[in-house]
């Protein structure tokens, strides 16, 4: 659907959040003790990623009086985050009903910012959020609230010196910079907690020309007229399979392992407030048999994405048949299959992601130091399972644990906090999805700002000892 913007709309908006936010700025001026490290700055917090995640955290902080924060980001202004990128759905997945980075401010949910756009109607029309609309929406928030982000910059090495975060940035033009932080915050997505994943036995046997990965740029154009595998079962497989359909491809053949594609989604059970607020305090066994059975279940592409590959005479899917082996054959690429070969000219490949600390270059001083679940925890028999066993076990401030108690980084693990999807065992939905930022924010907050507080008490309490500002200044009577 095409909408007309309405610039008086957004501009009577911009008006409404900034009445609302002197409203309740009771006690949200900065009161962090300034830091330096031989002369330079000391951030309270960096921020590593300005896509969704990071943005809310960033005025979540700023909500609870700590402003001293910056977030850095990779990509160029306009690039953060997956929705104008590599996210290849029409809409998102989510309800349009869903609250994130907004706070729970009215004004700046999407919902207002859609109606300030494009009209109450159009809401009231409206399915779902298009992806597009979600990065402008984003963007609207960090320019409304003023948000501190520094593009083109990536971070590159964590460092443990005199008590503090030393982080190392590359800069678009290759040059390095550091940055000193007291805290950190890695909002990096899904990938942030190791890398996406293509088996070996693709990428070692077929040239890289020959397949992408969905998270990957794909130029859909030169696959007119070709003929498309794709392996996976997400809902990024199925939202790949239609792009290419929608490009003109000659066939689409979507093969899965499963013996049926999934059907139910858990993040819709997942989205009440007793789950998004209290997971994280549930024992271990609780919280590892929650996580079974959602990663089971997995999340199946929406009725809409399926339709949308689906009535395409040229589009098959095909339920147990895991790729056994691929191979280069002149011009074409044959997959081998429990049910015999196929045959294809490209090959999407959307098996997800890894969880694997040692596969991000940042991490590399702690990643073999880090505490993961399968050090903490021991499956009942019959309830292992390797993937959540790969995942960080976090503290309940989002913190790195170390494998040994004694390790002489303990100090810095606890000072970098995982907002990342590799939280999720340990937390719940949180940093990198729409349904759990709210509550994940909340938590996250008030534990950093709870742990620069209390390291600081004696600098506080001497603040007190030191205030000597009069309130009462005449002892006349009125006049």
């Amino acid at each position: 659907m095409n909408h007309v913007s309405s610039d008086a709309g957004l501009a009577e908006l911009k008006q409404r959040v900034q009445a609302d936010l002197a409203k309740i700025s009771y006690a949200t001026g900065n009161w962090c003790i300034p830091a330096s490290h031989n002369d330079d700055a000391v951030l309270d917090v960096a921020i590593i990623g300005a896509g969704q995640g990071g943005l809310a955290t960033a005025f979540g902080l700023r909500r609870r009086g700590i402003s001293n924060v910056r977030i850095f980001e990779k990509a160029d202004r306009g690039g953060e985050g997956p929705w104008v990128t590599f996210a290849r759905m029409l809409t998102l997945r989510t309800p349009k009903h869903v609250t994130g980075p907004d706070l729970g401010i009215p004004s700046l949910t999407p919902q207002s910012w859609y109606e300030a756009r494009y009209g109450a109607e159009a809401w009231r029309n409206l399915d779902k959020i298009s992806r597009q609309d979600w990065q402008s929406y984003l963007d609207w928030v960090r320019d409304i609230l003023d948000l501190p982000v520094t593009n083109d910059t990536k971070l590159v090495d964590i460092d443990w010196q005199d008590g503090l975060l030393c982080l190392s940035f590359k800069q678009s033009d290759g040059s390095v910079v550091q940055q000193w932080a007291r805290k950190v915050v890695l909002a990096t997505g899904i990938e942030g907690g190791g890398a996406w994943h293509v088996p070996d036995f693709i990428s070692q046997a077929v040239n890289s020309t020959r397949y992408a990965h969905t998270c990957q740029t794909i130029d859909f154009e030169k696959l007119r007229g070709k003929r498309i595998g794709v392996l996976g079962a997400g809902a990024s497989a199925f939202d790949n399979a239609a792009t290419a359909l929608e490009h003109g491809a000659a066939s689409v053949d979507l093969c899965l392992r499963r013996a049926k594609i999934p059907t139910v989604n858990p993040y819709r059970w997942m989205e009440n407030a007793g789950f998004l607020s209290y997971f994280a305090d549930l024992p271990d066994l609780t919280r590892w048999r929650f996580m079974r059975k959602i990663y089971d279940l997995n999340q199946p592409p929406p009725q809409d994405t399926f339709w949308r590959c689906r009535k395409h005479a040229n589009f098959a899917f095909h339920p147990g048949t895991p790729w056994l082996s691929v191979k280069e054959q002149g011009d074409e690429v044959v997959v081998e299959t429990p049910h015999g070969e196929m045959v294809f000219d490209f090959l999407i490949i959307g098996t997800g992601f890894v969880i694997d600390l040692t596969k991000r270059p940042e991490m590399r001083k702690i990643a073999e130091r880090v505490q993961l679940w399968r050090d903490k925890f021991a499956a009942p028999e019959g309830e292992e399972n390797t993937l959540l066993g790969s995942h960080p076990y976090l503290g309940k401030h989002f913190q790195f644990l170390p494998r040994n108690a004694d390790d002489d980084l303990a100090p810095m693990m606890a000072a970098i906090h995982n907002f990342t999807f590799a939280a999720m065992p340990s937390m719940g939905l949180s940093g990198a999805s729409i349904s759990g930022m709210r509550f994940g924010v909340e938590r996250l907050t008030q534990a950093i700002g709870r742990d620069l507080f209390v390291q600081d008490g004696d600098k506080q309490l001497q603040s007190l000892l030191d205030y000597n500002t009069d309130e009462l200044i005449s002892l006349e009577p009125p006049c």
